[in-house]
């Protein structure tokens, strides 16, 4: 075997000091491939759900599933810890995101994000008026909530097909429009998808959210106490009848965003730390066995570290396995639908699936082209640079890609009536699909003319 030690070479993570990435080009690679993966895993379980697997695929997510102590013990199916217990993972980095957009991103500026606010108001709006018009009675009204949600992954995977077709800025007024839409859906489960209200877990909830809001407000930057109290309120959500992945949220608007430091210090201090690096690299090159070097480098990571905001840090950390771990599996455990015995007349004629479809499909098209075309017309706001209206339509139209907070808002809205969420979830995929299909063919067909028109001649 050929010796390498102590001879130069290059790495791959060499390559990591060279690619400078933005936190929303960060978002965005990784969404993007999220969506990928998520649609992979959406197939999977309807392949299950139609196979003769379905029995034990069906078994395994009813099974109990138990953790605790005697005495204290949380018993739930394995179903429910998907959507109640990995889920708040979910929420809580869709949080971190939320917290940086409004701080320092996209949503900071008034005036710039006052586009896909609009944006989104009218992609919330429309759609749930549309489903209301069709169910305005009966138990299937509580899903009006479905059709308000765009599943940011999806969209932006589907968009990110087209590459430089269109124009980059189009994929950032969708982050944003779909993070505001995050919050909106948020806030219609917090208020209207919220069981029997139980006082003294609530309580306990309130008393611990104080206690994070201390600790950010005391300047406490460890990450510990917070995600030890974090689990805390997410008990204390799930006992109090507000829906414990809620707990996520508001966990991730106490941890702290900006950072503590001084950069005149810190540029001292790396100064003075890569200048003992090269005069422990001039006593021995090799780090293997320089152990003065090994740990100058050791130390140079951890402060480059350190100076981050906890925020920024954890969302760094967790967004990788949210988007290719619980989002994935959520996915297997929710997608799984039993399609041999649903006939297309059944779910074009069935209410709900109606409802989601016309509010997915033509309501997020309507409401998002609508207000935004109000606003620029009333001038209120314009259109980003190198935008027109047809990547606005094209937008709309890839809204309404609702699949994730779609299917999450449904299992909470038709919990206790499987016909109606079987038809939901449906409802859900069958307009997701045309959503995507139809945004990507009308983007790629416009995005080709627009390319060929600006030309040089």
């Amino acid at each position: 075997m050929k010796n390498t030690i102590g001879k130069e070479y290059i790495a791959p993570w060499e390559k990591a000091f060279e690619r400078i990435l933005s936190p929303l080009e960060e978002f965005i690679h990784r969404q993007t491939t999220s969506g990928v993966l998520l649609m992979l895993c959406a197939i999977a379980a309807l392949i299950i759900a139609n196979s003769p697997w379905r029995e034990a695929y069906h078994h395994l997510l009813a099974l109990p599933f138990t953790i605790g102590v005697e005495g204290f013990q949380l018993s739930k199916s394995v179903h429910h810890w998907i959507n109640d217990g990995l889920m708040a993972l979910f929420f809580f980095v869709v949080g971190l995101e939320l917290k940086r957009e409004m701080l320092v991103g996209e949503l900071a500026d008034l005036k710039q994000a006052l586009l896909p606010i609009i944006a989104a108001v009218g992609g919330m709006l429309v759609p749930a008026l549309l489903y209301m018009s069709i169910n305005s009675d009966g138990h299937t009204f509580d899903g009006w909530g479905i059709p308000m949600a765009t599943d940011i992954a999806f969209a932006l995977g589907t968009l990110a097909l087209l590459g430089n077709r269109i124009p980059k800025n189009l994929l950032t007024f969708l982050v944003a429009l779909a993070i505001v839409d995050d919050l909106g859906a948020v806030v219609v489960i917090a208020l209207f998808y919220t069981e029997s209200l139980q006082l003294p877990a609530l309580a306990t909830a309130a008393v611990v959210l104080a206690l994070l809001i201390a600790l950010n407000r005391g300047g406490i930057r460890w990450s510990v106490p917070y995600i030890l109290l974090g689990v805390v309120l997410w008990i204390a959500m799930l006992k109090s009848g507000v829906h414990a992945t809620l707990a996520g949220i508001f966990l991730a608007f106490t941890i702290p965003m900006r950072p503590k430091y001084d950069p005149k210090r810190f540029l001292a201090h790396i100064d003075d730390m890569v200048g003992k690096i090269r005069e422990a690299y001039g006593r021995e090159a090799n780090i293997v066995i320089n152990d003065v070097l090994r740990s100058r480098v050791q130390a140079l990571g951890t402060g480059v570290h350190l100076v981050q905001a906890p925020a920024q840090i954890l969302e760094h950390k967790l967004h990788l396995p949210s988007a290719y771990l619980v989002i994935p599996i959520f996915s297997l455990a929710n997608a799984g639908i039993p399609i041999d015995g649903i006939s297309l007349g059944t779910v074009i004629t069935h209410p709900v699936s109606l409802g989601i479809v016309a509010g997915l499909v033509l309501g997020k098209l309507l409401g998002i082209v609508g207000f935004t075309w109000v606003a620029v017309k009333a001038g209120v706001t314009t259109l980003p640079q190198a935008l027109n209206f047809r990547h606005i339509i094209g937008v709309g139209l890839m809204g309404g890609i609702g699949f994730t907070m779609s299917i999450f808002i449904a299992e909470l809205g038709f919990a206790h009536h499987p016909q109606d969420l079987l038809m939901a979830k449906t409802g859900i995929l069958f307009a997701s699909l045309l959503a995507g299909v139809s945004g990507f063919i009308w983007l790629y067909l416009t995005a080709e003319k627009q390319v060929q028109a600006s030309a040089p001649h």
